[in-house]
């Protein structure tokens, strides 16, 4: 097996099919790039006077048009204090700002994007809003990025729809060279596989809420993101994989002394490629489709989140790029899985930066040739020349070289002596439609279910069953009316513990939704992102109890076991719309809702077209 020879025909495959859209995007940066020197060359002088009213110490800077003098640092946060991920973020402009003035530009809050939290809606109805999010976090950084008096851009963003959102927003100005910052995870606390035995034990009603909380408390317990690989950590990993964030600084703890470093060293590098300078690098350019392909293998190669077969093939269409669920597929088989990190494995993201992190994932891959070492990375290098590791010394930030070999083999492993010789992605298709399943932390021996199904159309129902022990048997759990157009997509994350217990139990148990399972999903063998969904008129929605499944993540199919006049023949099921006007501000949401795109096509506003 030739990999790199695979990843390439991967590039150049995607190349080929996104020639137009791609040509029509980098043709839109160029001409916002050509418009002058620096955007705020653009704008009139009573514009630029209304730019420069609040910036009080840098007011006298700012009205200097001449951007060869001084840069104009947008910062786009998602700063809140309800998100322990962002709580962080909360005095980053003002390190900004002074870093930027010592270097002789300035930096100003551009705008602030919302960022809510899916730990805290899961199961609630917040939760139909979350997928959307996304793209309102793309609009809303397109808002801040729109009054064109900045000559590059930070992204400060961490979780699950917030770095998309952030991503796909800033592509609309892709003139503009921008980096993202992270903030890092917070310490760990207990162990994940206690916290998932509380979980099952309050699922059986052996213990109640009190202990379930304090459990809860001490896994989720300070500033930083949540330490198990969700999105989340899979998102700082796309980004320093991507050459959006500084090599080595996805996984450092907040509070750390470095970490003030490298935000400095975050301001140092965006300026250095800012408009009108000689080493200019706008975004647009960065992130081509070699960029895409090293974000799906690092997923792979990692078992990264399942949401990011929707949020990379958004990310792609903000860029001009066609991305399919058939590039995940091939990519897969060429990928290992060299990493094992909660869900796939006991250790946290503490664990495996210690164990090597980013830098040994890299590496690693890079040395196979299954990353694209030519990629651009925003430092202003190739992506295998800005491979290091920043580290303290005398007081001082120095940058060495990445370790050569794992800490520890039971999280992190060499390309050659791999936990799983393809990655832990896999793209199902058959007579229900499309789907994917994360295999990576799913036993060999369940990667093949056949079962008769259990027909639900929410997760309460499903929950109300296995406390009646109506569920006690090998049975496909199916949930459908949870697509993008049906509710929003939700996260059925809920599911996890009661499945688990069915699984425990010996009882061969698998999911298949047209909903998402979250960045967690763990050991259920779930087939995920069911598209065409039920309320588009797909097969899952004709499903009846008792309907044998067979969903098979080494043949790569999810089939009902059904001759196929008599599945098309049945009604297809009625997806209840939402009141209107709907609570909890989904009726805000439903123009989102009824023009989302399929989750083969990014789950949310289709971009392809729009170039």
């Amino acid at each position: 097996m030739n990999r790199a020879a695979t990843v390439r025909s991967v590039v150049e495959r995607i190349e080929a099919r996104s020639q137009q859209t791609r040509a029509n995007y980098l043709v839109a940066i160029q001409e916002m790039a050509d418009a002058s020197d620096s955007d705020r060359g653009q704008v009139g002088c009573s514009n630029l006077a209304h730019a420069a009213a609040g910036a009080v110490e840098d007011q006298s800077t700012l009205l200097t048009v001449d951007a060869s003098r001084a840069k104009n640092l947008a910062i786009v946060t998602a700063y809140n204090d309800m998100l322990s991920a962002h709580k962080p973020y909360e005095h980053y402009p003002e390190r900004i700002r002074q870093h930027a003035r010592r270097l002789g530009a300035m930096a100003q809050v551009a705008g602030g994007v919302p960022a809510m939290c899916d730990g805290v809606t899961q199961g609630r109805p917040g939760m139909e809003l979350s997928l959307l999010s996304r793209d309102v976090i793309a609009m809303s950084t397109a808002v801040a990025l729109s009054h064109n008096v900045y000559d590059a851009a930070v992204c400060l963003g961490i979780c699950d729809k917030i770095v998309p959102g952030l991503l796909m927003g800033a592509l609309a100005f892709g003139h503009l060279p921008t980096l993202f910052i992270p903030a890092g995870p917070m310490k760990t606390g207990i162990s994940n596989d206690e916290k998932a035995a509380v979980r099952k034990a309050f699922a059986r009603r052996e213990v109640g809420r009190e202990v379930l909380l304090r459990s809860e408390a001490a896994a989720y317990h300070s500033p930083g993101t949540c330490t198990f690989y969700g999105t989340a950590n899979s998102n700082q990993m796309l980004l320093e994989i991507m050459g959006l964030q500084l090599p080595g600084s996805s996984f450092i703890n907040p509070g750390e002394e470095i970490r003030g470093f490298l935000t400095d060293a975050a301001v140092e590098c965006v300026l250095a490629r800012a408009r009108g300078g000689s080493s200019y690098l706008p975004l647009g350019l960065v992130v081509d489709a070699r960029a895409i392909v090293n974000a799906i293998i690092g997923l792979h190669a990692t078992g990264g989140s399942t949401n990011h077969t929707m949020h990379l093939i958004a990310i792609a269409q903000a860029a001009g790029l066609q991305v399919t669920w058939d590039d995940f597929a091939v990519l897969s088989q060429v990928t290992p899985l060299i990493a094992r990190v909660y869900p796939n494995g006991s250790a946290d993201v503490n664990h495996f930066h210690a164990a090597g992190g980013m830098g040994f994932v890299m590496r690693e891959l890079l040395d196979a040739g299954l990353l694209c070492g030519d990629a651009l990375s925003m430092t202003g290098d190739t992506l295998a020349e800005s491979l290091a590791e920043p580290a303290l010394l005398d007081g001082c930030m120095v940058w060495q070289p990445v370790t050569g070999h794992s800490l520890d083999p039971a999280i992190l492993r060499s390309v050659d002596a791999p936990f799983q010789a393809s990655g832990g992605l896999v793209h199902l298709q058959g007579n229900l439609g499309d789907a994917v399943i994360k295999t990576s932390a799913v036993d060999p021996d369940r990667h093949v279910i056949e079962a008769p199904c259990a027909v639900f159309d929410c997760e309460d129902a499903v929950s109300r069953a296995f406390q009646a022990g109506q569920l006690d048997r090998d049975v496909v759990i199916v949930v459908r009316g949870q697509g993008p157009r049906a509710n929003g997509m939700p996260e059925l994350h809920g599911l996890t513990p009661a499945l688990s217990i069915l699984q425990d139990r010996g009882f061969r148990v698998g999911l298949v939704t047209d909903g998402r399972m979250s960045g967690a999903s763990g050991r259920i063998p779930a087939a995920i992102h069911v598209s065409p969904e039920a309320k588009a008129g797909g097969m899952i929605g004709r499903l009846c109890d008792g309907d044998r499944i067979r969903l098979d993540a080494v043949a790569g199919r999810l089939d009902v076991q059904l001759d196929p006049q008599v599945l098309f023949d049945r009604p297809a099921a009625i997806v209840a719309e939402p009141p209107h006007p709907s609570p909890w501000g989904r009726s805000l949401f439903a123009t989102l809702r009824h023009h989302a795109a399929p989750a083969t096509s990014g789950g949310g506003l289709y971009l392809g077209e729009a170039l």
